[in-house]
């Protein structure tokens, strides 16, 4: 054999087994990361079974994602489901096979506001980053409405992930929610409901775990190589919003996942996004409308 091939072979044997050896780590690393603890200290926000309250938390659950991971009825439903990965949102209702029944008040603001389970692990497929700043009165109405739910069964969260995934996550590239979330954060104040920016604010918030802190898009962490960039929601040109310069056209959007030119918009979750309030649709569209321009995938 001539010696040029030998080390050519013996050069890719070599990578090999580099290859081979990195995603053992991966994928050691990852079953490490799933079994952390993070320690929180949270104080509880106590039960309330207010009917203002239950109503609150009936619009927050259907207008703010939690449908699309648990379904309208909190028993759970699969919102990634293909041969090589599946995601299914857990049972919170207060049926058979539900993951609650043993929650306290301050289990409730771990899991919402820190993405984190009762004894520490991660909740990896919650994304707490959008309602870490619930303020204490939203949390409290969202749980409220939970815990009043009619028993459903259902099962505990289901997590198949494939190999290359699992070996991002467990090399820190694809983060988890309680990695990205300050937990040392205040709860936020309440502000008053309105066409205003501070409550157009408060709004975006539920915009974070995809569109990124600043709000301007990039690859979506831990999504599926096939879904697209998140959109770049501040303004300037080039942006998606420079398609939506009013509220009635960003409304319009919002609640039938179509663009202006009436092509259909991926992964957004518009089954929930279409439930909004005016007022939280008008405020939002006024916040985004005042950002400072950035370039697209600045997170």
């Amino acid at each position: 054999m001539k010696p040029w091939i030998k080390y050519s072979l013996a050069g890719l044997a070599g990578l090999a087994l580099l290859a081979g050896a990195g995603v053992a780590y991966g994928l050691m690393a990852a079953d490490r990361k799933m079994e952390r603890r993070v320690a929180l200290s949270v104080a509880a926000v106590p039960y309330t079974s207010d009917a203002a309250a239950i109503e609150r938390g009936r619009y927050l659950f259907s207008s703010r994602g939690c449908v699309d991971c648990h379904g309208a009825d909190g028993a759970g439903r699969a919102f990634i489901d293909s041969p090589e990965m599946r995601v299914k949102g857990p049972n919170i209702s207060p049926g058979p096979g539900n993951v609650v029944a043993a929650y306290r008040p301050e289990d409730w603001v771990r899991a919402i506001r820190h993405g984190v389970k009762p004894d520490g692990r991660p909740l990896l497929i919650m994304p707490s980053e959008d309602y870490n700043r619930f303020t204490d009165a939203d949390l409290a109405a969202l749980v409220a409405y939970v815990r009043q739910l009619p028993p459903a069964a259902g099962t505990a969260a289901e997590l198949k992930l494939p190999p290359p995934v699992r070996v991002l996550y467990g090399l820190g590239l694809i983060p988890d929610a309680a990695s990205r979330i300050d937990h040392a954060r205040p709860p936020q104040q309440p502000v008053p409901e309105g066409l205003t920016l501070e409550h157009g604010r408060y709004v975006a918030n539920m915009c974070i775990g995809c569109h990124g802190e600043r709000l301007s898009g990039g690859k979506i962490p831990g999504g599926p190589p096939d879904w697209p960039a998140a959109a770049n929601l501040t303004p300037g040109e080039g942006t998606a919003m420079t398609r939506y310069p009013d509220a009635k056209s960003f409304a319009a959007l919002m609640r039938s996942g179509k663009r202006a030119d009436g092509s259909a918009v991926a992964v957004m979750p518009f089954g929930s996004l279409g439930q909004m309030s005016d007022t939280d649709l008008g405020a939002l569209h006024l916040y985004l409308q005042s950002l400072a321009p950035l370039k697209a995938g600045g997170r």
